[in-house]
């Protein structure tokens, strides 16, 4: 054999064991946080400890009274981030069992039903922030743009990116 053509083999199986480290350290540490591969959810009890510290701050910036002590319980309530528990579980063994185009039915049944879910929450979550920002004063409400304005949708409105 050619040197040339040693290195070009020896460099492929190299690749390919390197590749295939890569590939199952990735596979470990996603099925550390989900049984479905590149699925990463964040810990409830994490999520809870971050809106309640958020939720915290952004009442003391607001400066929020006794009068509307109720009405920003129920936006913060609202703002929860929402529970993973909820969620039904998708029985992927029934799924595999079904043929091709009856799978891909019944994931777009899911599918749907997931977004029509989620697009509810947000209405709720819209009509909570609407409803509390009525209850604040002019300087509130100006506080309250400056913050809302700099927080994503990602998790109910108050996780900051």
């Amino acid at each position: 054999m050619k040197p040339a053509f040693k290195t070009l083999i020896v460099a492929g199986m190299l690749a390919t064991a390197g590749f295939s480290v890569l590939a199952q350290k990735h596979g470990a540490e996603d099925s550390a946080h989900d049984d479905r591969p590149g699925m990463h959810r964040m810990d409830p009890a994490k999520m809870e400890a971050m809106h309640a510290k958020r939720s915290a701050e952004l009442k003391a910036k607001l400066k929020i009274t006794a009068a509307q002590e109720a009405s920003w319980t129920t936006f913060s309530n609202a703002m929860k981030p929402p529970a993973q528990a909820n969620k039904p579980a998708i029985d992927r063994a029934e799924l595999a069992k079904l043929p091709t185009p009856e799978r891909l039915d019944k994931m777009k049944a899911l599918r749907t039903e997931h977004l029509a879910s989620r697009n509810a929450d947000m209405e709720q979550r819209d009509q909570a922030v609407k409803t509390f920002y009525n209850t604040l004063t002019a300087e509130q409400k100006k506080v309250f743009d400056g913050e809302f304005a700099s927080m994503k949708g990602h998790h109910g409105g108050m996780a900051k990116h």
